[in-house]
């Protein structure tokens, strides 16, 4: 009987040790498959979303999931290019003009790892880099960043900056009532914030600072210039805002491609 008994107690102790062996693997491999970043997968490793949307009752984000980045000139990206899942104006257009040159851009910029001269800009404070899945928010001048961008065959461009390293860009560089936006970075993930509705440009920044962004860059924005759009996993184009016959007059994207 002692035998037998100790028996039984050595089975179930295998059995206890199993399921404990199990149930360490299924954790172990939802945890690898939640990388902290927007829900863009499930636990199979299946895309569920392009473009990961998130709002508030101030803002909107979009955080595309996305492979790379470029800055898009000339013309729009077209809508039925598949790779592309969001873009919007990305750098000032310099002036309206009916024929495009990167000189009317404001703002030297690289785009398909080339480097152009642009317009001079008093506004451009900061600028966005990135090539590969590397990115990078420059306050102040951004020369040296947009050769190393170049070099790397990436992007970049000058712009307003909002926030950097989570403190706020004072003085504010400007003023008035608008639907702003900016380039982000939260939680270590890069999203496009919109104010939900026309603000203030010092409360757009407040919304930015309560949504909990560490940087913001400003995108350029206005009738026409707002025109964007992302796709979703159903391969349908969301338009954001319309295309106006002014939009002919935008120069530059920022692109991400899934």
């Amino acid at each position: 009987m002692n035998n037998r008994r100790l028996n039984m107690f050595a089975a179930w102790v295998i059995l206890v040790c199993c399921l404990c062996a199990l149930v360490y693997m299924v954790s172990h491999d939802l945890n690898n498959n939640n990388d902290g970043k927007a829900s863009a997968g499930d636990v199979t490793g299946q895309p569920t979303a392009l473009v990961v949307v998130d709002s508030t009752a101030d803002v909107v984000a979009y955080y595309p999931q996305f492979s790379r980045i470029d800055l898009v000139c000339d013309t729009m990206p077209n809508q039925g290019d598949a790779m592309v899942i969001f873009c919007a104006e990305a750098a000032f257009t310099h002036e309206l003009l009916e024929a495009f040159a990167h000189s009317n851009i404001d703002g030297d910029h690289v785009s398909g790892g080339s480097r152009y001269v642009g317009a001079q800009c008093k506004d451009n404070s900061g600028a966005f880099i990135s090539w590969g899945n590397h990115w990078e928010f420059i306050q102040g001048d951004y020369s040296a960043a947009l050769d190393q961008a170049a070099a790397k065959g990436g992007m970049g461009f000058g712009q307003a900056s909002i926030i950097h390293q989570g403190k706020r860009v004072e003085r504010l560089w400007r003023s008035g009532v608008n639907q702003y936006r900016a380039l982000c970075e939260k939680e270590g993930q890069l999203c496009i914030v919109d104010s939900r509705e026309a603000v203030e440009y010092a409360q757009f920044v407040d919304q930015l600072e309560g949504y909990g962004v560490t940087e913001a860059l400003y995108l350029d924005m206005g009738a026409g210039w707002n025109h964007s759009w992302w796709r979703d996993v159903d391969d349908s184009v969301h338009e954001i805002h319309p295309c106006l016959d002014k939009s002919r007059y935008c120069t530059n994207w920022i692109t991400f491609y899934r």
